[in-house]
Parts: C-alpha cells; sequence; structure tokens
C-alpha cells in the first residue's frame, strides 16, 4: 500500500503492536468514538500491567495528529508517526491502530491558520451535535476566535472549545520556546495522575510519554521512547543538573539497558510517571533504587 496521510478523528488513538494485540476488554479503546474513561475504569492491575508485559501497547495519538498508513490488514491500518520519533522506523513510531479512528488527507486538511492547543488537563470539545472531551497538547487549526470560544477545524467538523482551556500559536514551530522551569509548571498539574503504559494523553502518561508532553507543551519536539530521549538533547553531567534536564534510569545499578526516565525539579528532587499501579510524583532520589540506577542527563531546552 502507498504511504498516505491521515488524520486521528478519535480524542486518543492508542496505537497497538500488531493488529491483533487488543483484547476484549479494550474494545472501548478501539471503537469509534473511544471511550477512555470506560476502558481505564475496566482495566484493573493486572490487565493494566499486561499492556506492558505482553508488549500490546507502543504509543498514542492525540484528535487530529497525523500519520501515514503503510498496510492495511482486515480492519486495521499500519502506521508510521512523522511527529515521534524513533529509532524503530526513521520514518515516525511505528504501530497498528483501527482504521476507523483515521481520516483521509481528503477529507480533513489543516489551514495553514493559526492553532489552538489546549492547555487545560482535558478539554471539551463542542461539535455540531454533540460534545467531546480531548486531551492536552491537542492542536487544532483555529477557524476564528471571540472573547470566550476559539473555533477550530478538526477532522470531526468544526467545533468551539472555551478560549481558557487552549492557548493560540501563530505556527507549529513556535520560536519562543519554555524554560527549564516551566517544563517542570507543565508536569506539576498531572500529578497524581494514574500511569498508563503507552500513554500520551491527559488520561494517563507512561515516563518518556510524560517527558515527551511536557517538552511538547514548551515548543521542544522530542524523541518518543526514553533510550531515543537518551541519545539526544544536550548531554549534561550528573553534577551540573540543572531543573527541567531529563533523568534516565539503567538496570544493573545505571550500567545496563535504560528503563525509565524523569525530569529533574531541583533540590534533589525529581517529577515522574512511574509504572503501572502508581501515579505522577515527585520524589527524593536520595536513598531511592532511582539514586543507583541514574546514569545519564539531558537537556532539551
Amino acid at each position: 500500500m502507498d504511504k498516505k496521510a491521515y488524520y486521528v478523528c478519535v480524542a486518543v488513538a492508542t496505537v497497538w503492536t500488531s493488529y491483533d494485540s487488543s483484547r476484549e476488554i479494550d474494545d472501548n479503546a478501539i471503537s469509534f468514538p473511544v471511550k477512555l474513561d470506560k476502558w481505564l475504569e475496566q482495566l484493573t492491575y493486572t490487565p493494566r500491567l499486561e499492556l506492558c508485559e505482553k508488549n500490546l501497547v507502543q504509543t498514542q495519538l492525540l484528535l487530529g495528529e497525523e500519520v501515514y498508513v503503510t498496510e492495511m490488514k482486515g480492519k486495521w491500518a499500519k502506521i508510521v508517526i512523522p511527529s515521534q520519533f524513533s529509532s524503530k522506523d526513521e520514518r515516525g513510531y511505528p504501530g497498528w491502530v483501527p482504521f476507523h479512528q483515521l481520516i483521509s488527507q481528503a477529507e480533513y486538511f489543516p489551514l495553514n491558520k493559526p492553532t489552538a492547543v489546549v492547555s487545560a488537563t482535558i478539554a471539551t470539545l463542542h461539535l455540531a451535535e454533540e460534545a467531546l472531551q480531548i486531551s492536552y497538547q491537542t492542536q487544532l487549526p483555529l477557524l476564528k476566535e471571540d472573547k470566550e470560544w476559539l473555533q477550530v477545524q478538526t477532522p470531526v467538523g468544526s467545533g468551539r472549545i472555551k478560549r481558557q482551556d487552549a492557548v493560540v500559536i501563530e505556527d507549529r514551530n513556535r520560536k519562543v520556546k519554555g524554560t527549564g522551569d516551566m517544563i517542570i509548571a507543565a508536569g506539576e498539574q498531572f500529578l497524581n495522575l494514574p500511569y498508563l503504559w503507552g500513554g500520551m494523553s491527559a488520561w494517563g502518561y507512561d515516563c518518556s510519554g510524560f517527558a515527551y508532553a511536557t517538552h511538547k507543551a514548551n515548543g521542544y519536539l522530542i524523541p518518543r521512547d526514553a533510550t531515543d530521549q537518551a541519545r539526544q538533547g544536550k548531554e549534561v553531567g550528573l553534577a551540573s543538573i540543572q531543573p527541567g534536564d531529563l533523568l534516565f534510569f539503567a538496570h544493573e545499578k545505571g550500567e545496563g539497558a535504560i528503563h525509565h526516565v524523569g525530569i529533574y525539579y531541583g533540590k534533589g528532587k525529581m517529577l515522574h510517571s512511574p509504572k503501572t499501579g502508581k501515579t505522577v510524583e515527585l520524589i527524593e532520589l536520595k536513598g531511592t533504587l532511582y539514586e543507583e540506577e541514574l546514569c545519564a542527563a539531558r537537556r532539551y531546552y
């Protein structure tokens, strides 16, 4: 199949490892529209942990994000995600999504206009006949605005977002970018949010998804996974880390494979999304396993 541009037409599309990775308990995540709250309510600890341990999920996408379809298998599309850099595929992060969660470039094409970026954790998108909950960092072309509302173009039609729930940027390659402290501030609003393997939305982040989203909110597009994040950016000595730097952790007391990333908070503390069963937290590094496993730091701001 020729590589062809499509756009995500659900609030959050989960990207699966294979076309047959999803289970019956995941039906609300692969439906149209998705029912994220119902899906996550049903995901008790064991099936939630299986997303990681059975390698079922790769990443997620937000409403309006562009993908390229490279293969079809029944009702499933194999895609690459150009906005999520990955060493797994130079074209972008690879995986599978239900084809009904995508819309073709011919049906929806982002206009060359300013962009409304959701700054609330979750915002309500008011469409002609329904209201849709959308995630932090969803980016949609701006059609017009007034004191109370932003009218936006979406893959599911024109809609409105409360002005207080979004910021307007002139272009997606924003010239004014955030500081390390602003990266931390972006993350602090998610304290106590439950961890989700592969998570890239305000319904749940994994460790590198959390790093990705907080940087994206400040104008920095960084790689998707911790191992790739550790290879790019500016190398920072562990004695010189500053708030907003990414901290990387490896097995075998820092000598093995990288398995985790957090954001340095300052004063010996780290902000991170740790693992299944836990929530986004701010911790002291001293005296923890993380202190033993700390192996590298990178700066993107």
